[in-house]
């Protein structure tokens, strides 16, 4: 995979506090964080945020180097707060998913992806296509060379969402979905309509576990995203993740929803 702008703030990250002659438990300290914390930091094992970088451009004097290169990730495509997610979920050894309003981003195909983010009127076209590029790029995680595997959790109620303009991209997307779980690395998991009311409805969430067994997670509204690895978060998000994965029915058993749901927008 090329190098992101994300490698390049880890590289010079390092670089700085090499320069300035602190090891990582000395840098730690000024940043209030752990040497282990700094060494994963630096290894991407763990994600950066903007405040980390302010503070070490601060403590290194990098004049401001850091959040420059922040603030170039930015005019790549993405927000700031969403960027520390996606260093995650790039480098995430497990992706845990669950979404129960639209397909989850990572496994949408070009034509829904673009729909979705065309419901945002306030976008223009050309922005519009740039999220599409960003968002189809993400999904280059699922097929490199040791792909992590990703569980996706979704409710069935937002695949019978009636819209006759819309009938055969919806074929191609519940489509896609079938060949995306018969990947020996994704498992897709369906609510049924006959569950009801369920915890999950307030709302998606992602986790991501490193490769250091750590977990990173993402929760979503209306105008941001809110990544946190806070223990209390952590707990509360993957104790809802077994009340939903549990609701929810097994790997085949989904599939052969999908292949019915598909067959009733024909």
């Amino acid at each position: 995979m090329e190098e992101s702008t994300a490698d390049l703030i880890r590289a010079q990250f390092r670089r700085l506090r090499v320069a300035a002659g602190l090891s990582q438990e000395e840098f730690g300290k000024q940043v209030h964080y752990s040497a282990s914390m700094v060494s994963a930091v630096e290894t991407g094992t763990r994600p950066y945020d903007r405040p980390l970088l302010a503070r070490a451009d601060e403590v290194l004097r990098s004049g401001g180097l850091l959040v420059s290169l922040l603030r170039i990730a930015e005019r790549e495509g993405q927000p700031s707060w969403f960027l520390p997610w996606l260093d995650a979920e790039r480098l995430a050894r497990q992706l845990r998913i669950f979404q129960p309003t639209l397909i989850p981003a990572l496994l949408q195909t070009e034509g829904y992806a673009r729909a979705v983010i065309r419901c945002d009127d306030l976008l223009s076209d050309e922005e519009v296509e740039k999220r599409v590029a960003a968002r189809l790029d993400r999904q280059a995680i699922l097929t490199q060379p040791d792909p992590p595997q990703l569980i996706a959790v979704i409710d069935e109620a937002m695949l019978h969402r009636r819209d006759e303009r819309f009938r055969a991209l919806m074929v191609h997307q519940i489509e896609h979905l079938i060949a995306c779980a018969e990947r020996p690395n994704v498992s897709i998991h369906v609510i049924p309509l006959s569950v009801g009311l369920h915890v999950g409805l307030s709302g998606p969430f992602s986790l991501a576990r490193g490769v250091d067994g750590g977990w990173v997670a993402i929760m979503e509204n209306q105008l941001t995203a809110s990544p946190t690895d806070g223990e209390a978060d952590l707990a509360t998000l993957l104790a809802r993740w077994e009340t939903v994965r549990n609701e929810a029915l097994s790997r085949q058993q989904s599939i052969e929803l999908l292949k019915e749901v598909a067959k009733s927008w024909t």
